[in-house]
């Protein structure tokens, strides 16, 4: 859990140093990006910089990720996380989890996903294995707010690969 440091008026920073603000009920993250000549961007993320650029091809000189991937990211990041932090709150823990997401793209402009898919890939004890599948769950249906956040955009599906074998995938069932 992070703690919070008041530093002005519904400000603070939060102890991995990313400025929030708070309006009196909702927080807010802000992320500021510069540009650097040609495509590329930096942007303050957090206190980390996150280089953006566009592929030589493009005019740019492929320094960086295009921008619309980190949207992937964030969902594998959010609800990687959500998945080790419920598990080592059971006192469990995994000996691999690799999360691997996938989004669909429109052919037309303007470019954008259509659909995505995570796939959990995780090894443990074989008696964890509901546990894992629960945790997974709960992190897509009720934690993970950049699933929450892209599921009213689009469809979002999952599977859950456990010891190498899938145990769980609901694009089966919206296919």
């Amino acid at each position: 859990m992070l703690t919070p440091w008041i530093i002005g008026q519904g400000q603070f920073w939060t102890r991995n140093n990313s400025r929030q603000f708070n309006n009196g009920q909702n927080m807010k993250h802000e992320v500021e990006a510069q540009w650097m000549g040609k495509m590329q961007f930096n942007a303050l993320v957090g206190g980390h910089t996150v280089i953006m650029d566009a592929p030589e091809r493009a005019g740019g000189e492929d320094l960086g990720s295009i921008p619309k991937p980190f949207v992937l990211s964030a969902l594998a990041g959010c609800t990687g996380m959500d998945v080790v932090a419920l598990l080592r709150k059971a006192g469990i823990q995994l000996d691999h989890l690799d999360v691997a997401v996938s989004g669909e793209l429109t052919k037309a402009p303007p470019i954008a996903y259509t659909q995505v898919h995570v796939i959990y890939r995780m090894h443990g004890e074989d008696a964890h294995k509901e546990a894992a599948l629960s945790v997974v769950q709960r992190s897509q249906q009720e934690i993970c707010g950049v699933s929450h956040m892209l599921k009213k955009a689009l469809p979002v599906t999952w599977e859950v690969v456990y010891n190498g074998k899938e145990v769980f995938n609901n694009a089966l069932v919206e296919a």
